[in-house]
């Protein structure tokens, strides 16, 4: 099997309130940075969609796009997504943002009032999107960060609605840490398919996390090669 072409957006969106001000989330982009870097190590070609973070990836090779709100990532993904076998989707989006003429990109308000209040919208569901527009053979990675109470429960409901092939469950103090501690589910798999253990640290994770993903591509290649040749028999 061919080295897969990878596609990993990473990083928050900045949602402009305005010029200066904006909705954001403290994502450090760290993880999809590690899961590039490992990929690149390992002779396949990505793509790393990267959003407002200083970090960069170290290895050569890796093509960097940058985006910085919901509408600029959806607009990369529309542009990269079927030119890639796999998406790591590996960015914290915003769930929420200015609705249009509430913000003012390109000035400042003021503040001159005790208090101000902007009308919020739902950003789409960028995963979801991807999910429905995927071509055959195409593997998605998404990722749930959940408190420990409910993590695998709603990485379930997330795997289902979204329709995709794998989740990433880890709980939210994995949020700006140097460490994960993740649990992998998989569609059609009652529990849980693997585990890290107590935390690790994020580069380990990236390698971790590609051994699994190339498991789940050669079950699926050998999956697909014992359905051709039944129809053949």
């Amino acid at each position: 099997m061919r080295q897969p072409r990878l596609l990993i957006p990473a990083g928050p969106t900045h949602e402009p309130i305005d010029a200066v001000r904006f909705l954001g989330n403290r994502s450090s982009g760290r993880l999809g940075v590690a899961l590039a870097d490992e990929a690149a190590r390992r002779g396949w070609s990505v793509t790393l969609l990267l959003g407002p973070t200083p970090l960069r990836p170290s290895e050569n090779g890796i093509e960097l796009v940058k985006y910085r709100s919901c509408a600029d990532l959806e607009a990369r993904l529309g542009e990269q997504l079927h030119q890639h076998e796999i998406l790591v989707m590996a960015a914290a989006v915003s769930d929420y943002r200015p609705v249009a003429g509430q913000a003012d990109p390109f000035g400042k308000r003021r503040r001159d009032a005790d208090r101000m209040t902007i009308e919020f919208e739902r950003t789409p569901d960028l995963l979801a999107g991807c999910s429905a527009r995927r071509k055959p053979g195409q593997m998605l990675v998404g990722f749930a960060l959940e408190p420990r109470s409910r993590m695998l429960e709603s990485a379930r409901e997330k795997l289902e609605r979204k329709g995709i092939d794998l989740i990433v469950a880890n709980p939210l103090e994995t949020m700006e840490s140097e460490t994960i501690d993740a649990t992998l589910l998989a569609t059609g798999e009652d529990e849980p398919i693997a585990t890290t253990g107590c935390g690790i640290d994020k580069p380990a994770f990236a390698a971790w996390l590609l051994d699994r993903i190339e498991e789940a591509r050669e079950a699926n290649a050998r999956k697909g090669g014992a359905r051709r040749d039944a129809a053949t028999a």
